[in-house]
């Protein structure tokens, strides 16, 4: 249940709050790779890699029997502000694609940098099942 205190402008893509009662998932950070690769390796630009990212979030939660709109919790590291805020458009044709309607509870952490060579961004979630 999305939880909106009163009297505060609605957010546009992601929830103030959840209320949620269950198992608790724990995803780790997932970068925009094909993780069935040998040699994994990048999708060039920003919107790629988040769709990739993305989708191996989502790839776990179904690998627990989840379902997307059972996440609860999102963080986004991202490398360049700017790449982001560019591929606004495309990241939500892929948050439509992979997660639907659904909104959790998110932030977006602009880092200096992330372990994996070449990433642009990582995504970590929560969900409860």
């Amino acid at each position: 249940m999305n939880v909106q205190p009163e009297g505060w402008a609605r957010p546009r893509g992601y929830s103030n709050g959840i209320v949620a009662e269950g198992k608790v998932l724990f995803i780790a950070g997932q970068v925009g790779w094909d993780p069935r690769s040998e040699t994994p390796k990048f999708p060039h630009g920003f919107a790629a890699q988040f769709d990739q990212a993305l989708s191996n979030v989502v790839e776990v939660l179904h690998a627990a029997g989840g379902r997307p709109e059972q996440l609860a919790r999102l963080t986004v590291y991202v490398t360049d502000k700017q790449a982001y805020l560019g591929s606004l458009k495309e990241c939500g044709a892929a948050w439509r694609k992979h997660v639907g309607k659904h909104y959790p509870a998110m932030a977006l952490v602009v880092v200096a940098g992330l372990v994996e060579d070449g990433a642009l961004l990582e995504i970590e979630a929560t969900a409860v099942l």
